[in-house]
């Protein structure tokens, strides 16, 4: 079997997240047996440049065997200068999915048993997306207990806005919502709090303190990702679990994170972090410092797909992120649908990844316009 053909197909993504102007981008690989393999990259605000690294890479991958998954990773590592970082890595991860795909559909079975086979029947999941443009803690309140009512045991989201220092009344105001949230859903629920890098050490130490009384599950990057000095230490002052990883982009850069000894979750993301196979060896890693892994996932649908595919074959999976605003958007586009059921989810039935991208669906989905750095929604970062 040789690779013939490298196709991307894009899309808008099907939600005002990320302010309406986030685009996902999925790859399919042909080959001369008829056989074909699906990816995903999805890059947010730079998925020109994702597009034009994957099809120079798709030179390569022309005639090559596409069982050779090892060889053509790090042959897309290494062989080329001016390696890693978020472009890289992302069509690196696309290309992976990919390759997965294909050699699950020629052997006839699932991707995960191609991974060394099921640790699990069903994957814990938690619900983020939920409470897109609510602002009291009444709304967050009755959003949170509807989530909950739909089956999920545990939900994350972002209570605390603002800049670099945090006002106090940006601090009370998050503790407020924390607060409705806890109340609404109860204790035997989990809830995790994102605040996305937007603090400094002080000002984290504050929110970490304040939410002492209401049983955190996990705190996800209190500081920015960048210094993991700091961020293990900040882990070290608190008993709520602190979690990192998804601008981290292969088992080196976590090298660095699991050497501190502090975070107990990591977070990698499936189309940035090298694909299956990198996400595989960076789980079996945290697993020798005892770190449980939550991929990340505010991707479309095979990175969900593919993140569960994952899940299913590492023994310490903590839980699987999932946007249930996008949901709706991913049974649109999927050929065959993952089920989430109870707080949990299952991979779709059928080899390789198990479903396809409807290449018919997603003219209702077109390609959205965008202005770098303008159009991101992150202005509460400086």
């Amino acid at each position: 079997m040789k690779i013939t053909d490298i196709k991307i197909f894009k899309m808008a993504a099907p939600t005002w997240h990320k302010a309406g102007t986030n685009n996902w981008l999925f790859v399919k690989i042909y080959t001369d047996s008829g056989i074909h393999g699906v990816g995903e990259g999805s890059l947010q605000y730079k998925d020109a440049a994702l597009e034009a690294e994957i099809l120079d890479f798709g030179k390569f991958l022309i005639g090559k065997d596409p069982f050779q998954v090892e060889f053509i990773w790090n042959s897309l590592y290494r062989r080329v200068t001016w390696t890693g970082g978020a472009v890289t890595m992302s069509a690196i991860s696309a290309i992976d999915l990919a390759l997965w795909d294909i050699k699950g559909k020629a052997l006839d079975v699932p991707v995960y048993e191609l991974l060394g086979g099921k640790v699990r029947e069903k994957i814990p999941v938690y619900a983020n997306g939920w409470f897109e443009g609510l602002t009291t803690p009444e709304e967050h309140a009755k959003a949170a207990k509807e989530v909950v009512n739909a089956g999920y045991k545990c939900l994350k989201f972002y209570p605390f806005t603002g800049k670099y220092s945090i006002e106090n009344e940006n601090l009370n105001y998050g503790v407020e919502l924390v607060n409705a949230v806890r109340d609404s859903v109860g204790e035997n629920i989990q809830i995790a709090i994102d605040v996305r890098g937007r603090l400094d050490y002080g000002s984290a130490l504050k929110v970490l303190d304040k939410l002492k009384p209401f049983n955190i599950s996990w705190v996800e990057e209190p500081v920015q990702f960048d210094n993991v000095d700091v961020l293990g230490k900040l882990a070290q002052k608190t008993a709520i679990p602190i979690s990192t990883g998804e601008q981290l982009y292969n088992k080196w850069e976590y090298q660095k994170l699991f050497e501190q000894k502090s975070i107990s979750i990591i977070q990698p993301d499936i189309c940035h972090a090298g694909g299956l196979s990198e996400l595989k060896k960076i789980s079996a890693a945290a697993e020798t410092y005892y770190v449980s892994v939550a991929p990340h996932n505010s991707n479309g649908p095979i990175s969900t797909i593919a993140s569960l595919h994952l899940d299913m074959s590492i023994p310490n999976l903590y839980k699987q992120e999932i946007f249930v605003s996008y949901l709706e958007g991913y049974k649109k586009i999927l050929t065959n649908n993952f089920i989430i059921e109870d707080g949990f989810a299952y991979t779709p039935q059928g080899a390789g990844l198990g479903t396809d991208i409807n290449e018919a669906a997603l003219s209702e989905f077109p390609v959205a316009d965008y202005v770098p750095v303008e159009s991101e929604p992150y202005t509460d970062f400086f």
